[in-house]
């Protein structure tokens, strides 16, 4: 039954407390101070708005000028989607290495000082961890942002993650719910489907957000899939059954729900973003996220107005977009009960790394995730500079094409005089001459999903056998070439890692 609305300008700060705007730049546009003033109650970060340590935490600053009790929230996954070091790449290995070491008290630190590290300029709510078990190898948009493919693995990695955030007053977000480990489609793209039975669900999607809710995760955020299983006819995000049914009742969760982007294309090209977001907060959605693409007044405008119209013509319960703006306030009140806890340094603390002096947990976290596979040929390591043949995919939206990925600029540093060449197809004799008589790293992300990379290393091993092959993506393929090296994941620290193989420090 829905309720009459009763007072305009309480409906209004509602429709503008559930929403997660971004904006452009690297400083608080008049008009998002001027709606905050008026409700908007949280605030999304991306790359392009932080610059350094200390502009963030003015940044911040600025907004809780206008509203204390603001929420900033980011998407810093660590690995290979970072923004606080878009342009540099980031100082913590992602899920995938962690998980390839399988050490919980390692995750749990190394999500501490990123915690740390965001909370010292002034973010409160990290979109993160990604709870998705990466059962299928070929997913385009999961891959190294997941633990692992093993449920079990994936759930205990997941609550260290969230302890280590929580312990330092950063409120995580559990994604991808109920889990977009299974798909091959890209949620930025289309619409997902994923049609395995419940018990399957059950046994494997489930499993690490279970321990997740049960670890006290403050915020889950949903998935833009279909499962046929539990829904056949609306996506996670816009779905009762999956949000209120699966999530509330039966896991029991009483945090904030807080919606994927909703400018992604399986929601903005099947329903609209307007549409969709009532339909996801009618379906037990707290939060709205948009931003990541859309990211000006107008969208926040058109946003708004469609909860009120939705409220005013029965659509959207005007009680259950009341509950939701007050599941947002709660989860401001606990990142203001636990914002001096975890923001013990200023700023520059965000650029010192590790957790003590002298100790870099991120280094450590990808020196330990590397794994070294030495070939037929004896090894020597190198002691020229070499020439590194990095092999490029197109990158997905999550993780973005600005932020610098590979082992080239961390090999310069240990041998002067490197050389780099970056390939999109298989170019074997291109890279032949250029290497001339260097010897040659070949760099790949994911060879096994792409067929041009495994033609190119094969027709580079065959000229060259004392190629090394560094794969900064799953590794899946066969080991290969004089020395190969894995990874785990892109960011700059495994890089870095990879390097000192290649070179023997």
């Amino acid at each position: 039954m829905t309720t009459l609305v009763t007072g305009t300008d309480t409906l209004t700060r509602d429709a503008l407390t559930v929403l997660q705007p971004g904006f452009v730049g690297t400083t608080a546009p008049d008009w998002l101070l001027r709606r905050i003033g008026e409700g908007l109650s949280s605030v999304g970060l991306f790359g392009r708005n932080i610059a350094s340590p200390e502009q963030l935490a003015a940044l911040t600053a600025r907004l809780r000028a206008e509203r204390g009790d603001v929420l900033v929230a980011i998407d810093e996954e660590g690995g290979d989607v970072t923004r606080l070091e878009v342009r540099h790449g980031s100082s913590f290995p992602g899920n995938y290495a962690l998980g390839s070491v399988d050490d919980t008290g390692l995750t749990r630190d190394v999500a501490r000082e990123l915690g740390r590290r965001l909370a010292a300029c002034g973010v409160d709510l990290n979109w993160a961890p990604s709870a998705d078990v990466n059962s299928n190898p070929d997913n385009p948009v999961i891959g190294v942002r997941s633990f692992g493919a093993d449920p079990e693995l994936v759930a205990r990695h997941t609550v260290a993650y969230v302890e280590g955030l929580q312990a330092v007053g950063v409120a995580a977000c559990t994604k991808h719910f109920p889990g977009h480990g299974d798909t091959n489609v890209d949620s930025h793209h289309a619409l997902p489907r994923i049609d395995v039975d419940l018990d399957t669900l059950h046994a494997r999607e489930l499993v690490p957000f279970r321990a997740a809710i049960a670890a006290g995760t403050q915020a889950v955020m949903s998935a833009h899939i279909l499962l046929s299983a539990l829904d056949p006819h609306r996506p996670a995000t816009l779905s009762p059954r999956i949000l209120t049914g699966l999530l509330r009742q039966e896991l029991g969760f009483e945090g904030l729900i807080v919606t994927d982007g909703m400018e992604m294309r399986a929601i903005a090209s099947t329903y609209g973003i307007e549409r969709g977001s009532v339909l996801a907060i009618a379906a037990g959605a707290d939060a709205i996220c948009v931003g990541g693409g859309l990211a000006d007044e107008d969208t926040v405008l058109r946003l708004r107005d469609a909860l009120v119209d939705a409220v005013r013509t029965g659509e959207l319960p005007e009680e259950r977009l009341a509950d939701a703006a007050a599941r947002v306030r709660a989860l401001a009140s606990w990142t203001q009960a636990h914002r001096v806890r975890g923001a013990v340094s200023g700023p520059g603390a965000a650029v010192q790394e590790g957790t003590a002096p002298g100790t870099d947990i991120g280094l450590v976290a990808a020196r330990r995730a590397v794994t070294v596979t030495t070939g037929e040929r004896p090894h020597t390591p190198m002691t020229s500079a070499p020439y590194v043949a990095a092999f490029t995919p197109v990158a997905n939206i999550a993780v973005g094409d600005e932020t610098p990925w590979g082992v080239a600029a961390e090999l310069e540093r240990l041998l002067p005089g490197t050389a780099t060449g970056t390939y999109d197809e298989p170019s074997v004799d291109a890279v032949l001459a250029a290497a001339g008589e260097r010897r040659i790293v070949a760099v790949v992300r994911d060879s096994h999903r792409h067929p041009w990379m495994t033609l190119a290393l094969d027709a580079l091993l065959a000229a060259r056998p004392d190629t090394v092959v560094v794969e900064m993506g799953l590794n899946q393929a066969e080991p290969r070439g004089a020395l190969h090296i894995a990874t785990h994941g892109a960011a700059r620290v495994c890089g870095r890692a990879a390097a000192e193989a290649v070179a023997g420090v």
